[in-house]
């Protein structure tokens, strides 16, 4: 199932919607017409639990494209969001989990060229978060290295805490795909929340598929523009933590919730490992794609 976040018209209320035939239906309106209870928003729909994805399902399919009035519309006639707009927690990020980045950040950005024993884990704020389309900030006066790292993105659906990888892909509730933006000279003292957390640097969408449909996230094909061009291009494949491993570890100390998102690393092909360097500028547009996910296209502006 692909679910998305839209809204009619700028004025209109965020509401929780799934991708059916290129068309929006509303499952909080197509609920009501069952006799049933659905959420309008995607937080309550993740915390409602593995049974609501396989409920939903069913309800979707009972309409069979026959829906009632006012619960469905094309696609193109919504605004489709950031799938969770606003998330709880910081964005758990992974640093330096594919072996060819592993090499080319050595070379480039100072870190170590062994590969990492255990997740180099560092966190994003909410507010890095921007929808399908919105702008990327460029403020010269903090960064003149502004990066691009495509990703997949992991949404837990159930708590978890202690959870050995055997189990780990049972508490995830689906994908995405997540840019995480690097101001590489913003990094302080090896801490990187301020090099990764700056306003819109966690371009995020334009869905979730359930992870039903994905049933092997390690396998999937991810790639990303800038201005036409391609810079990187690999699968999931070459992670070097895989997700069922980024899930054990980081529940080891900190319990996982529902919702919270864990951006799985970068390939190699960034900006800061290019010769020359290369880095975005106000005027340039990035597209990003991810197997089974779909793609973001953001511009970059000055702020």
């Amino acid at each position: 199932m692909r679910l998305i976040t839209y809204r009619t018209e700028i004025t209109a209320a965020a509401r929780l919607g799934a991708i059916i035939n290129n068309h929006v239906v509303d499952l909080a309106k197509l609920a009501a017409h069952a006799g049933s209870v659905l959420p309008d928003n995607m937080l309550d729909f993740i915390e409602l639990g593995p049974l609501a994805v396989n409920s939903t399902t069913i309800l979707l399919n009972s309409f069979e494209g026959l829906w009632p009035i006012g619960v469905a519309r094309p696609l193109e006639n919504v605004e489709i969001l950031a799938p969770i707009p606003r998330p709880r927690k910081n964005i758990f990020g992974i640093g330096l989990n594919y072996v060819e980045h592993v090499e080319e950040s050595s070379l480039s950005l100072d870190t170590a060229k062994d590969l990492p024993k255990e997740p180099i884990i560092f966190s994003k704020p909410p507010t890095t978060i921007i929808g399908p389309g919105d702008a990327i900030e460029h403020n010269h006066e903090i960064t003149r290295q502004l990066d691009w790292e495509v990703e997949l993105a992991v949404i837990i659906g159930q708590r978890a805490k202690g959870v050995p990888e055997s189990d780990a892909l049972k508490y995830v509730f689906g994908y995405s795909l997540i840019i995480d933006m690097s101001a590489r000279d913003c990094r302080r003292a090896g801490q990187w929340i301020y090099s990764k957390g700056q306003d819109t640097y966690a371009p995020f969408g334009p869905c979730i598929v359930t992870a039903d449909d994905i049933p092997d996230p390690h396998n999937l094909a991810l790639s990303l523009k800038v201005n036409g061009v391609t810079k990187q291009d690999s699968n999931t494949h070459h992670m070097l933590f895989k997700v069922n491993a980024l899930i054990a570890d980081i529940s080891k100390g900190i319990t996982l919730e529902p919702g919270d998102i864990i951006a799985t690393g970068t390939p190699s092909g960034v900006g800061a490992g290019r010769d020359p360097q290369e880095w975005l500028w106000p005027g340039d547009v990035i597209e990003a794609h991810l197997e089974k996910i779909g793609d973001l296209r953001h511009p970059v502006i000055a702020v």
